[in-house]
């Protein structure tokens, strides 16, 4: 509403379908995965990155995202990098479903040096009210449901720069961990999954409690934020295939399993409460939009605060 130029961007719940929307709000950034975009001259995805790791915040509480605001700042703007990265940035949009209604363009030649950059997002959604997430009968007997990341997604970089380093590793040498000539730099800059869509949609059919994006700080840092008090997750990781680029960074960089579960999504980038007797229907419309779907284990009672515990890892897991 109102269009381009103003001052502040405007926007009419009413016209988008709303009668009485709760409004949630996020914002984020893409970390040192600019470093690898920078270095290598590859700025095509990272703005999908950018809308990826607001969007999946907005969705897991129920809210459909409506608007995305980013923040480009460098220290001389080179115009083909720009065009390059805000053009990621409305695909991500696109695929969100979100209105990219603005941003800012921000050149500091005395904050920034050569080539780098820095990107933040902003992004508003909206839940008729009494639809939020995580619903209130979230409890023991639940289920938990993964779905399949790209990649390493938004979080860990500057583990991986140091064990791509560690390793004597090129940007532009062929992934170790993948066939048909894939370079390190494209196999480690592949955007973040945004999953707002069949998300939604599984929710507004009633067939989700509760869903977590596995940002930093993995499973265990991130799935009790949406466990009521009294509950854990009990998980196994042999539920799940771990993505080969996993198992290199864990030989490459010598990387105990419980600190990759704790830095890395480890190949599951959303996390989803389900009851026992709608995992079927959950699955099957998942995996209809598109998504692997696994089950990781299920909701338990223990005393105390919420928390993931862990089956016994097998040994060299995930290498």
């Amino acid at each position: 509403m109102g269009g381009l130029g103003g001052f502040g961007a405007l926007f009419d719940l009413r016209a988008a379908g709303y009668q009485d929307p709760i409004l949630v709000s996020t914002t984020d950034g893409v970390g040192t995965k600019l470093k690898i975009a920078i270095e290598t001259g590859r700025h095509d995805t990272i703005g999908v990155d950018l809308v990826a790791m607001c969007v999946n915040d907005l969705v897991v509480q129920g809210a459909e995202p409506l608007l995305f605001l980013d923040y480009y700042a460098m220290g001389m703007l080179e115009v083909e990098t720009g065009r390059r990265i805000i053009a990621g940035i409305a695909a991500g949009c696109r695929e969100a479903g979100a209105a990219l209604v603005g941003g800012e363009t921000a050149e500091m030649p005395g904050m920034y040096h050569g080539n780098d950059y820095d990107l933040a997002g902003f992004a508003v959604g909206a839940a008729e009210r009494g639809t939020l997430l995580p619903r209130g009968d979230t409890g023991p007997g639940d289920v938990v449901l993964g779905l399949a990341s790209s990649g390493v997604h938004s979080n860990g970089y500057s583990l991986v720069r140091r064990i791509v380093a560690a390793g004597n590793a090129g940007w532009a040498d062929p992934a170790p961990f993948e066939a048909g000539g894939v370079t390190l730099a494209e196999a480690l800059l592949r955007p973040t999954r945004i999953y707002v869509k069949p998300l939604l949609a599984l929710h507004r059919a009633g067939l989700v409690k509760a869903a977590a994006h596995i940002t930093g700080g993995g499973l265990p840092g991130n799935l009790p934020r949406v466990l009521p008090e009294g509950v854990a997750a009990a998980l196994d990781v042999s539920a799940w295939p771990v993505p080969p680029v996993f198992r290199w960074l864990a030989k490459t960089g010598d990387v105990a399993p419980e600190e990759m579960l704790r830095v890395f999504n480890c190949g599951i980038g959303m996390a989803l409460i389900v009851a026992a007797d709608h995992v079927a229907a959950a699955t099957a419309q998942l995996e209809a939009a598109g998504e692997r779907v696994f089950r990781l284990g299920s909701l338990v009672a223990q005393a105390g605060e919420a928390a993931v515990r862990f089956a016994p890892i097998p040994a060299g897991w995930p290498r």
